[in-house]
């Protein structure tokens, strides 16, 4: 990822969870160690809103993959950068979904924490 400072990136994750709205579009987060298909999906993410959600299925017919639900869920699973790619943002359809690879536990619980944030 490129930007000013390691520095800069830490200081404006603090601000996100201080409840400042903080605008990540203009990192540029290194994906090339990912498909093109996770790339297609993290990109597409990167362009939702802050404070807004999709669906898994939202996203997957976004990216023109309608039916790609359990592909996209599997794509945001390798995000390398969440907060920066903004994954918490596509919950499922019947309930938050899953975060960093998980559907349970602590990761899930920061992902509804994160939502709670932007709703602010």
């Amino acid at each position: 990822m490129r930007k000013k400072s390691d520095e800069t990136v830490f200081r404006d994750i603090l601000r996100y969870f201080a409840g400042e709205m903080v605008d990540f579009s203009y990192y540029e987060p290194d994906l090339s160690g990912l498909t093109d298909f996770q790339r297609l999906v993290l990109e597409e993410v990167r362009k939702i809103p802050y404070g807004q959600t999709i669906t898994y299925a939202e996203l997957a017919f976004r990216i023109g993959k309608e039916g790609a639900d359990r592909s996209v869920g599997s794509a945001l699973a390798k995000n390398p950068y969440p907060i920066i790619i903004p994954c918490h943002r596509v919950v499922s359809s019947s309930g938050i979904g899953g975060f960093c690879g998980q559907t349970c536990g602590e990761k899930v619980e920061l992902k509804r924490k994160m939502l709670e944030i932007e709703k602010r």
